[in-house]
C-alpha cells in the first residue's frame, strides 16, 4: 500500500468510526431502554444490552487509535447485525422517506467493519504489528 492509500484508510477509520461513537456517546448519556426492551421482546437477558457499549464505544475507540482495528472492526461489525436483525429486519426491503435503502447507514457501518477485519488499520495506528492490527 502507498502513502495516500494508508492516508485515506486512516480517514475512514477515524470519520466511520467516530459517527458510531457518537452513537455510543448517547445510549450512555441517556441509556439502553429501547435496546433492553428489543431483548426483552426476543426472550434475550436485558444485561446483554451492555454489549452495545463494546461495539459503539470501545471498537470505534480501538479503529480510530489503530489498536487491534481487525478484531475492533469485527466487534463493529456484528454490532451492526445485531442491530439489524433486532431492530431494522422489516426495513431491508424497504425506501426510506428520501427514497434511499432504510437500513443504508447501517450496513454501510457494517460493511466498514467488515472490510477493517480483512484490510486492518494501515500505517498510521498505534499498532502495527500484532496479527489482529
Amino acid at each position: 500500500m502507498n502513502t495516500k492509500q494508508h492516508i485515506g484508510l486512516l480517514l475512514l477509520r477515524v470519520s466511520i468510526a467516530f459517527t458510531m461513537l457518537i452513537y455510543g456517546i448517547s445510549k450512555l448519556n441517556f441509556g439502553i431502554e429501547y435496546i433492553n426492551g428489543l431483548l426483552e421482546h426476543y426472550g434475550l437477558p436485558t444485561f446483554l444490552g451492555y454489549g452495545v457499549f463494546v461495539g459503539e464505544i470501545i471498537a470505534p475507540i480501538l479503529i480510530i487509535i489503530g489498536f487491534r482495528t481487525k478484531l475492533a472492526g469485527l466487534v463493529f461489525a456484528i454490532n451492526c447485525i445485531v442491530a439489524i436483525l433486532m431492530d431494522r429486519l422489516p426495513d431491508v426491503l424497504s425506501l426510506n422517506e428520501h427514497g434511499g435503502w432504510s437500513i443504508g447507514m447501517i450496513f454501510i457501518y457494517m460493511i466498514f467493519g467488515v472490510a477493517l477485519f480483512f484490510m486492518g488499520a494501515g500505517k498510521y495506528a498505534l499498532s502495527t504489528n500484532n496479527k489482529w492490527d
